[in-house]
């Protein structure tokens, strides 16, 4: 009896073990589910040969070259989510190309009525439009969003098509705007809700920071600490913070935006400059409440392994052209019906030479299409060739190859004309 009562305590506790081990995978199944991961995941890069992996929060994050386009690292990068505040830097970037900052504009009702974090314009009130933007960009401020968008666009609605217009310009087709201050929107009649992805949110903030014609005046806007204004009447004053922490974390940091809602998370766009390079990075679904520092982890971590993995370097290799002959052409010196044709070719290129962003798992390949004949009649500029730049496989560069000369076809009347011509002088 004892033996058997032994065995039934060892049975009891291995059930225990195996509960408590249920009970922690369900949670962090509950956690996966809901969004509110608590520990980092493993993700491992997605460059050929790359063996180091990073420990990221988010669940959706890029580190994009801002130059290029190009994704360096990315985890679930088209993975379409909700973006919150970050929302802004293109309602922000739109504001400063279509519409006019010394511009006095009127808040509605429905401006008024939008929930915190907001500057509590009443309807009615005037702003100059400019202000409106540091109040946007700085405190995050979801009523001076829809003033801008309504003095901009016309309407909130209006203006929304003009940030998806923007959007698919620069070649973002994962996205897609509903409101201009990224509160969760509802599914609308389209059958769409307001969201992103981490690849086409980075590249959003690259053309902001190195594209977009009044790119001067988004980093001057978004890189200031504190800005004081007025309404249009000077009855009320107001003071503006800049809630972007990571400005003061490293020096290389160049611009950014936070956002959180309930729905997306903590979220957070950003842009670091470093020897010449921008990366720019996008966190997407980034923690919940209490973990709003580890947006800047991630932040940090992908920031750091973009300086000090890459590096520009000039790919470009000098090429050299043999004349190519053509067929049943007149040479252009002698001009007998004798001589063999030839046209001389080279590359047209304006750039002295290809700066690409290269790791050292990187591999670029040159592929040279050139014709080896041609037939007359051939004209000057003419493309015969191309010369390709390939990195991992893709085409990033293509130059044509032309003709520097033309050369004329040996036609029947041609040939008479030139028998006529020894005849004569016989």
């Amino acid at each position: 009896m004892r033996i058997i009562k032994d065995h039934k305590i060892r049975i009891k506790k291995k059930y225990r073990v195996t509960a408590v081990i249920v009970a922690a995978a369900l949670l962090c199944v509950k956690g996966l589910v809901s969004g509110q991961v608590c520990l980092p995941s493993s993700v491992r890069a997605e460059e050929r040969g790359a063996e180091q992996e990073l420990q990221l929060y988010a669940q959706a994050a890029v580190l994009m070259d801002a130059d290029s386009g190009r994704v360096l690292y990315g985890k679930n990068p088209e993975e379409k989510l909700p973006m919150a505040s970050t929302t802004k830097i293109m309602t922000c970037i739109l504001a400063l190309e279509y519409g006019d900052m010394e511009q006095i504009v009127e808040a509605s009702s429905y401006a008024a009525g939008m929930p915190k974090v907001k500057l509590y314009v009443k309807e009615g009130e005037k702003y100059r439009l400019r202000d409106l933007l540091y109040s946007l960009m700085l405190e995050s401020h979801n009523d001076s969003a829809v003033v801008v968008a309504e003095a901009v666009g016309g309407s909130v609605e209006k203006f929304a098509a003009m940030m998806n217009q923007k959007a698919r310009d620069i070649g973002c087709y994962d996205t897609y705007f509903i409101t201009p201050n990224g509160l969760d929107a509802k599914v609308n009649e389209n059958g769409k809700v307001h969201s992103t992805t981490a690849a086409d949110l980075a590249k959003i903030m690259a053309y902001c920071v190195t594209d977009s014609p009044k790119k001067e005046e988004f980093l001057e806007i978004t890189r200031t600490q504190s800005y004081d204004f007025t309404n249009a009447d000077g009855t009320r004053s107001f003071h503006c913070s800049n809630h972007n922490a990571f400005l003061g974390m490293m020096e290389e940091a160049l611009s950014g935006k936070t956002g959180f809602t309930n729905n997306a998370g903590y979220c957070y766009v950003g842009a670091v400059e470093s020897e010449g390079r921008i990366f720019t990075v996008a966190l997407l679904a980034c923690g919940w409440p209490n973990n709003r520092s580890y947006k800047w982890s991630d932040m940090k971590e992908l920031a750091a392994y973009g300086m000090e993995r890459y590096q520009y370097q000039d790919i470009y290799e000098e090429q050299t052209f043999a004349d190519i002959p053509v067929r049943n052409g007149i040479a252009e010196e002698a001009g007998t019906p004798f001589e063999e044709a030839s046209v001389s070719v080279s590359l047209n290129k304006e750039e002295e030479g290809l700066r690409v962003l290269l790791c050292k798992e990187d591999q670029v390949e040159v592929k040279r299409q050139v014709e080896t004949a041609l037939d007359a009649p051939v004209a000057a500029g003419e493309q015969v060739g191309t010369i390709s730049y390939y990195l991992n496989g893709e085409l990033i560069r293509s130059y044509p190859v032309c003709t520097d000369s033309g050369a004329e076809e040996r036609s029947f009347p041609w040939v008479l004309k030139y028998v006529s011509k020894l005849i004569f002088f016989l």
